[in-house]
């Protein structure tokens, strides 16, 4: 098995390994999230079951305090009767009588009760302010605010020995303790509901359901118009049923809210921590990537200095005996061979030289650069090697090229193609071209390429023979792709019947 099936293999075990913590930690903090969720959705629940019963609570203590005023009217008509029929004693009644009539005028301590002629001229007055018994006496008028005060509650009209008298009353000084008692609790209600502890949304409305009378833990611009109110209770209404409540007799109201703040973030975390993970693994691939590219960059330098520089000495050293030969009258023949290799190791010196650096590209005719890489390859192939080239005739398409790196790249997916093919088979190279780019496909009738291997063909160290070092191809792709800013990949590949290399450079 192969460096990049090992690689690839390991990247999947990984990857697999990865999504199992992953989807295990976020398995969890949702499970976590759920129960805290849970108790919280809970705690709302009792708050609002707490809410409907303070309303239940303060509407009876409502209806109380109406029981109240309503026997407090019946005190005073009872006191009105009681306090006639002892003024005006039936010569049939007992003793006993007087005695109970005069037992429930002089227990009423608490109503304060004005009693007047018709005139409105104070006659009698019971239980009175200390700070109003300078206006309310015996022998004045009953009027103004004071009046007002007492007709609160109609007056209860009685005769006195035949002259008509009334009676007039207010709040006793308990039911008004108990009034205060009740606006606080009122106000306490809703307080208890706008301020709660929970730190829920709330609002609270009236019965038309636009109105706002009180809010809780919401941003004041959501409440600046009709339509944010509106749009703001219909989510609430969505979320939670609203609580239902009638505050002393003043109709309906009604109480909006939604989830806390908390639950609100405890529902979206796992999402949050899935995006914050997902981050933190693609900033620390690239990071990975960035670095490994630099690194494998450094390496593709060194290597190519180092050979550059192992392959001068000899060379020159080549030279100069081939230099001495043509002195001793060795054969032309002989020694112009040797001169063809030399030349051929200068080239590819000057290759691995380029290698690392920036490369310095010419306006060449790419057409007989291609036809001198393929007529070198031909003299030196098999003879069981057919190479056919379709090329355009007498035309030049003229770009910028490094002559001898694109050679390279010629002759590199060449010898790969003749060793597919077992060194038995035909090469063909086909160039043509269009409005944008230039094409350049050298096809072969080898064993093919499975489609899986298409790209995985190009990275360094990949090869599918026992000798070599899997850098042909890598070589070239970093040719086309940064040196000559065009591309170059597998187009079509079937198995033991041929493989197709395509190479795109901009026109």
């Amino acid at each position: 098995m192969d460096i990049y099936s090992r690689k690839k293999r390991w990247k999947w075990v990984l990857f697999i390994s990865a999504i199992i913590i992953v989807a295990l930690s976020l398995w969890y903090t949702n499970t976590l999230v759920k129960k805290i969720a849970r108790d919280e959705r809970n705690k709302v629940k009792f708050w609002a079951e707490a809410i409907q019963r303070k309303a239940n609570l303060v509407n009876y203590t409502n209806g109380f305090f109406d029981k109240i005023k309503i026997e407090e009217r019946k005190r005073v008509e009872l006191w009105a009767e009681a306090h006639q029929r002892l003024m005006n004693p039936d010569n049939n009644g007992a003793n006993s009588d007087l005695t109970f009539y005069l037992q429930i005028v002089s227990e009423n301590t608490n109503i304060p009760v004005v009693v007047t002629n018709k005139d409105f001229v104070i006659t009698l007055c019971r239980n009175i302010d200390d700070h109003d018994t300078s206006k309310i006496k015996e022998g004045k008028v009953l009027e103004g605010d004071l009046k007002e005060e007492f007709s609160k509650y109609p007056p209860i009209k009685y005769d006195e020995y035949h002259v008509v008298s009334y009676l007039f009353y207010k709040e006793s000084k308990l039911y008004t303790e108990l009034r205060e008692v009740l606006h606080d609790l009122f106000q306490s209600f809703f307080s208890e509901v706008v301020d709660n502890s929970m730190s829920v949304p709330v609002i609270i409305s009236d019965s038309s359901q636009l109105v706002v009378l009180a809010s809780g833990n919401i941003d004041k611009n959501k409440l600046q118009d009709t339509t944010s109110i509106k749009h703001l209770i219909h989510v609430m209404a969505s979320e939670n049923a609203p609580i239902e409540f009638n505050l002393a007799g003043t109709g309906k109201k009604y109480i909006f809210y939604e989830n806390s703040y908390l639950l609100t973030q405890l529902k979206y975390y796992p999402y949050a921590q899935l995006l914050i993970i997902s981050v933190f693994l693609l900033v620390s691939y690239v990071l990975f990537s960035t670095a490994r590219k630099s690194e494998q960059n450094q390496v593709w330098l060194g290597m190519s200095k180092e050979t550059a520089h192992q392959l001068g000495t000899p060379l020159s050293s080549i030279i100069a005996w081939a230099e001495l030969l043509k002195l001793r009258g060795i054969e032309t023949s002989i020694t112009d061979e040797i001169d063809k290799d030399i030349k051929r190791l200068d080239t590819i010196t000057q290759r691995f030289s380029k290698i690392g650096s920036e490369p310095e590209l010419t306006k060449q005719n790419i057409v007989d650069v291609v036809k001198g890489a393929v007529s070198y390859l031909i003299t030196r192939s098999p003879k069981s090697v057919n190479y056919v080239q379709i090329l355009p005739e007498n035309k030049e398409i003229i770009i910028p090229l490094n002559i001898h790196l694109f050679e390279w790249v010629i002759e590199n997916i060449c010898k790969n193609a003749i060793d597919a093919m077992g060194g038995t088979g035909e090469i063909r190279v086909e160039m043509f071209e269009d409005n944008k780019y230039i094409y350049i496909d050298i096809s072969d009738t080898g064993k093919g390429i499975p489609k899986s291997q298409f790209s995985t063909i190009f990275n360094p160290g990949y090869t599918s023979k026992k000798r070599g070092w899997g850098l042909g191809l890598s070589l070239s792709k970093r040719i086309i792709k940064e040196y000559h800013s065009g591309k170059i990949f597998v187009k079509s590949s079937v198995i033991n019947k041929g493989t197709t290399f395509r190479i795109m450079l901009k026109s």
